[in-house]
């Protein structure tokens, strides 16, 4: 039998399909979609033709019909940033098993190309937006009605609530660290936090606080500095605190890549970790158990929360009720950093 042939120049479409099988365009349409109002013959003749013809069908046309692209945005800051690598990993994961092609937008931190790039998105006509990190936060209320994309935060940086995020427990987080160094006997630990004013900082350094008053320790201002997020603004900061006449025994750092910083202030100053100071850092980035030495932190589930951000986005899509919060708990990991404080016990 001769090979069924379309034009090499274009895909193609229902229309070739629908003359080969000497059908109607809806006929083809309905026996592609299994339709039972499609005699079983002629449905398996138009199958058998377009498997021939190597019929793909159209994304675009069939968004035109749907009213769905299959397709989600995601904003980020920077690719770059390990943690963010880590969610959008169960981003793309859960969006693939979902059916869904995700686009990659980075914001570079800053309020107004975040906002661009996300007006961007709902012109694209995307079904749905995540934005991790948000520096922009409380003020999309306001847009999802403009714009009638539904948006889900991931670790929203920007004070406020939002309809749709899915946050870790940065207080409770925080406190679990606070409370183990407590209990290995640190009576002076420092906090070394983020200067940028994110609320992750915030309220880390809360539960930090919170900790401390539990125990009756002090809080102690010379004890605090600020950093930048990254290993530069850690190791800056730590040689600040250590620098200090009674430099802490232990230091609660905002991140990992904070501590990472503080671990070389301390190599530099031949300070041993954790003789004679204990670091913790915070998210469990894939590389904290390759630090040396490997570092105490507190787990954020990552990946878990790019799935959990596509799992709400498909409920809203859906017209499913989602949860307006999806708090992930925080789960400490000891590791090699920490340790009893030098002077324990005198």
């Amino acid at each position: 039998m001769e090979k069924l042939r379309v034009p090499s120049s274009r895909p193609t479409s229902i229309k070739d399909i629908a003359r080969l099988a000497n059908v109607s365009h809806s006929t083809v349409s309905r026996a592609l979609k299994d339709s039972p109002l499609i005699n079983p013959e002629t449905a398996d003749r138009v199958k058998r033709i377009a498997r021939e013809v190597g019929y793909r069908p159209s994304a675009v046309a069939r968004g035109l019909v749907t009213r769905h692209t299959m397709m989600i945005g995601v904003v980020v800051t920077t690719v770059s940033d390990p943690f963010i690598s880590e969610v959008v990993g169960g981003i793309e994961d859960m969006a693939c098993r979902s059916g869904y092609s995700v686009y990659l937008a980075e914001s570079g931190a800053d309020a107004e190309r975040e906002t661009g790039v996300v007006r961007s998105f709902a012109e694209r006509r995307v079904d749905g937006i995540v934005v991790t990190a948000s520096r922009v936060g409380a003020l999309y209320t306001p847009l999802l009605e403009e714009m009638g994309v539904p948006i889900v935060l991931v670790n929203n940086q920007h004070p406020g609530e939002f309809v749709h995020s899915v946050i870790i427990d940065n207080l409770v987080g925080s406190r679990l660290v606070t409370d183990y160094l407590i209990g290995l006997g640190h009576r002076k630990i420092g906090y070394l936090g983020d200067r940028f004013g994110y609320q992750s900082d915030t309220e880390r350094f809360a539960g930090y606080r919170e900790a401390l008053d539990r125990h009756g320790l002090p809080f102690l201002p010379e004890l605090f500095v600020e950093g930048d997020g990254k290993a530069e603004g850690g190791l800056a900061g730590a040689e600040e605190l250590l620098s200090r006449a009674e430099p802490p025994t232990a230091i609660v750092c905002y991140n990992d890549m904070t501590a990472m910083g503080a671990l070389r202030a301390a190599h530099r100053r031949g300070v041993r970790v954790p003789g004679h100071l204990s670091v913790a850092g915070f998210d469990d980035l894939a590389i904290a158990s390759f630090f040396t030495p490997p570092l105490t932190t507190v787990r954020q589930p990552m990946r878990q929360m790019g799935r959990l951000a596509i799992e709400t986005l498909l409920s809203l899509l859906a017209h499913r009720s989602a949860g307006a919060t999806v708090r992930v708990p925080a789960e400490l990991v000891v590791r090699e950093s920490t340790a009893p404080p030098p002077d324990r016990g005198k």
